[in-house]
């Protein structure tokens, strides 16, 4: 069978193949290895764009699709029939949860702050001392997937209180109707929910009213999660901060008000962008192409946008 996978490192890290397992790099859509017939297990381009799901009309053997992300928004709902979709949960645990630890402690500790006083070489001791601190403070996750765990246990050395919710409620876990009472009792609010029909747009005007004076929201999600004009507004109050790693849209216009606004911190979508990306996604296709090849099921399946 043949394996077309995005990356030239690909092949030294999927370790040893079943016989007549053919990998192939694929790259780019408009220069593709070799022939369409016969590709029946695809790794799109990690963050691929929505045009990269046309690709899925050429292939006419495909039968698995593994994202190397660990959201699947853009390509639900577009697998021809008889294609199993599988997404990249587990890849981007350490990775993200690293980002939403550095994204609230930046924020608490006044990171930008001190990096604008060293660019004046100013010794701002006065101006900016104390800062705040992530000890003592209750963070809400809303998400509780593989990244949600791992931001949890990340967190909990830091003598936090920590509330997660999910679609629905389960052991340890708040269900999302739960949202508007546990909202106003957060300090911090981290989003790792995937992008779904139920999550687009959750982070409305209600639901940042529900915040707490002086509360921080993390998102870690997906841009459309929130709603911008909507986060545009609170945030433009000062009652509130934020830490994004998405937008809607998506590269940020340069001249959007988010970028202006002293209490919030942008990074460009980098949450997952380590240079451990690659050896994790890689041992997890590996293994996805031997269960493949040995008629076994695949694991991380999508089902219902998760």
């Amino acid at each position: 069978m043949k394996v077309w996978i995005p990356h030239e490192r690909g092949p030294s890290l999927l370790g040893d193949l079943p016989a007549g397992v053919t990998v192939e790099v694929a790259a780019e859509p408009h220069r593709l290895p070799s022939p369409v017939a016969g590709v029946r297990f695809w790794v799109p381009p990690f963050l691929a764009e929505a045009d990269t799901t046309e690709m899925l009309r050429e292939l006419p053997d495909l039968e698995v699709v593994q994202l190397l992300t660990a959201g699947a928004d853009t390509w639900v709902g577009r697998m021809p029939p008889g294609v199993t979709l599988c997404d990249g949960r587990g890849v981007h645990d350490q990775a993200t949860s690293e980002w939403v630890v550095a994204a609230i402690l930046a924020h608490l500790r006044s990171f930008p702050a001190f990096i604008q006083a060293q660019a004046r070489r100013e010794w701002a001791y006065g101006e900016l001392a104390p800062t705040d601190e992530l000890a003592g403070k209750r963070v809400l996750i809303v998400g509780a997937g593989s990244i949600g765990t791992a931001v949890r246990a990340r967190l909990a050395p830091f003598e936090v209180g920590l509330t997660l919710v999910a679609r629905t409620a389960r052991s340890g876990v708040h269900a999302a109707e739960e949202l508007p009472r546990l909202l106003p009792e957060a300090d911090v609010v981290v989003l790792l929910v995937p992008l779904t029909k139920q999550t687009r747009g959750l982070v409305d005007a209600a639901f940042l009213a529900a915040m707490r004076d002086g509360a921080l929201l993390v998102n870690a999600a997906r841009g459309p999660v929130a709603q911008t004009e909507a986060l545009v507004a609170e945030l433009g109050t000062g009652r509130i901060s934020a830490v994004l790693d998405v937008t809607d849209p998506e590269p940020l216009p340069t001249d959007h008000p988010l970028w202006m606004m002293p209490n919030v911190l942008l990074t460009p979508h980098v949450a997952g962008s380590v240079r451990g990306l690659l050896p994790r996604a890689y041992r997890l296709v590996g293994d996805q192409i031997r269960r493949f090849a040995a008629g076994e099921p695949p694991i991380n399946v999508v089902v219902d946008g998760y």
